[in-house]
Protein backbone atom coordinates (compact mmCIF):
# COMPACT_ATOMS: atom_id res chain seq x y z
CA UNK A 1 0.00 0.00 0.00
CA UNK A 2 1.27 3.24 -0.79
CA UNK A 3 1.70 5.71 1.93
CA UNK A 4 0.95 8.96 0.24
CA UNK A 5 -1.57 9.81 -1.95
CA UNK A 6 -0.71 11.77 -5.40
CA UNK A 7 -3.35 13.50 -6.57
CA UNK A 8 -3.98 17.16 -8.41
CA UNK A 9 -0.01 18.07 -8.45
CA UNK A 10 -0.20 17.32 -4.82
CA UNK A 11 1.69 14.78 -2.45
CA UNK A 12 -0.40 14.05 0.98
CA UNK A 13 0.98 12.20 3.99
CA UNK A 14 -0.24 11.02 7.56
CA UNK A 15 1.84 12.61 10.27
CA UNK A 16 2.18 10.76 13.25
CA UNK A 17 3.58 13.95 14.87
CA UNK A 18 0.78 16.16 14.23
CA UNK A 19 -1.91 13.65 14.19
CA UNK A 20 -2.99 15.18 10.93
CA UNK A 21 -2.02 15.42 7.31
CA UNK A 22 0.31 17.29 5.41
CA UNK A 23 0.22 18.48 1.89
CA UNK A 24 2.87 19.77 -0.09
CA UNK A 25 2.39 20.88 -3.90
CA UNK A 26 4.46 18.86 -6.09
CA UNK A 27 3.32 20.47 -9.48
CA UNK A 28 1.02 23.60 -9.37
CA UNK A 29 2.54 26.88 -10.61
CA UNK A 30 2.30 30.11 -8.67
CA UNK A 31 3.30 28.23 -5.33
CA UNK A 32 6.71 26.34 -3.25
CA UNK A 33 7.23 23.26 -5.10
CA UNK A 34 8.90 20.01 -3.47
CA UNK A 35 11.12 17.27 -5.21
CA UNK A 36 9.84 13.99 -5.63
CA UNK A 37 11.34 10.91 -6.32
CA UNK A 38 8.40 9.53 -7.71
CA UNK A 39 7.83 6.53 -5.41
CA UNK A 40 4.29 5.82 -3.17
CA UNK A 41 6.41 3.19 -1.36
CA UNK A 42 9.33 4.76 -0.54
CA UNK A 43 8.96 8.67 -0.94
CA UNK A 44 11.49 10.98 -1.01
CA UNK A 45 10.87 15.10 -1.06
CA UNK A 46 13.35 18.19 -0.99
CA UNK A 47 13.72 20.22 0.81
CA UNK A 48 12.15 19.73 4.13
CA UNK A 49 8.63 20.61 5.22
CA UNK A 50 8.00 23.01 7.79
CA UNK A 51 4.15 23.09 8.97
CA UNK A 52 3.27 25.77 11.42
CA UNK A 53 -0.87 25.82 12.71
CA UNK A 54 -2.57 27.37 15.21
CA UNK A 55 -5.26 25.96 17.34
CA UNK A 56 -7.03 26.28 21.14
CA UNK A 57 -4.94 25.73 23.83
CA UNK A 58 -5.48 22.38 25.21
CA UNK A 59 -7.03 20.85 22.31
CA UNK A 60 -6.54 19.15 18.95
CA UNK A 61 -8.16 17.31 16.34
CA UNK A 62 -8.37 14.19 19.23
CA UNK A 63 -10.11 16.77 21.15
CA UNK A 64 -11.98 19.43 19.36
CA UNK A 65 -12.41 22.42 20.78
CA UNK A 66 -16.25 23.06 21.67
CA UNK A 67 -17.77 25.40 18.84
CA UNK A 68 -17.79 29.06 19.99
CA UNK A 69 -14.37 28.35 21.43
CA UNK A 70 -13.14 31.81 22.45
CA UNK A 71 -10.08 31.16 24.48
CA UNK A 72 -6.20 31.04 23.96
CA UNK A 73 -4.77 30.04 20.73
CA UNK A 74 -1.49 28.47 20.47
CA UNK A 75 0.91 27.83 17.25
CA UNK A 76 2.37 24.17 16.92
CA UNK A 77 5.60 23.45 14.52
CA UNK A 78 6.02 20.22 12.51
CA UNK A 79 9.64 20.77 10.55
CA UNK A 80 10.71 17.29 8.97
CA UNK A 81 12.31 15.50 6.37
CA UNK A 82 10.64 12.68 4.23
CA UNK A 83 13.76 10.70 2.79
CA UNK A 84 13.17 6.86 1.60
CA UNK A 85 9.64 6.50 3.40
CA UNK A 86 10.70 7.38 6.74
CA UNK A 87 10.06 10.77 8.42
CA UNK A 88 12.59 12.48 10.12
CA UNK A 89 11.49 15.35 12.68
CA UNK A 90 13.64 17.94 13.29
CA UNK A 91 14.07 19.42 16.98
CA UNK A 92 12.29 22.43 16.20
CA UNK A 93 8.71 20.21 16.49
CA UNK A 94 6.89 20.93 19.23
CA UNK A 95 5.20 17.77 19.69
CA UNK A 96 6.06 14.47 21.01
CA UNK A 97 8.16 12.80 18.00
CA UNK A 98 10.84 15.94 17.42
CA UNK A 99 14.26 14.31 17.27
CA UNK A 100 12.85 10.99 15.88
CA UNK A 101 13.12 8.88 12.86
CA UNK A 102 10.12 6.40 12.06
CA UNK A 103 8.45 5.05 9.39
CA UNK A 104 5.75 6.62 7.46
CA UNK A 105 2.45 5.22 8.00
CA UNK A 106 0.92 3.59 4.70
CA UNK A 107 -1.82 6.44 3.86
CA UNK A 108 -5.75 5.68 4.29
CA UNK A 109 -8.03 8.28 4.66
CA UNK A 110 -10.14 7.30 7.61
CA UNK A 111 -13.43 6.72 5.69
CA UNK A 112 -12.04 3.63 3.62
CA UNK A 113 -12.22 0.29 4.54
CA UNK A 114 -9.42 -2.24 5.67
Amino acid sequence: MSKILLEGGQAVFYCNGCKRVHIINLANEGMPKWGFNGSEVAPTFTPSILSRYKHPKGYSNDNPAPVGFDGEYVTDVCHSFVTDGKIQYLGDCTHELAGQTIELPEFKWDDEDD
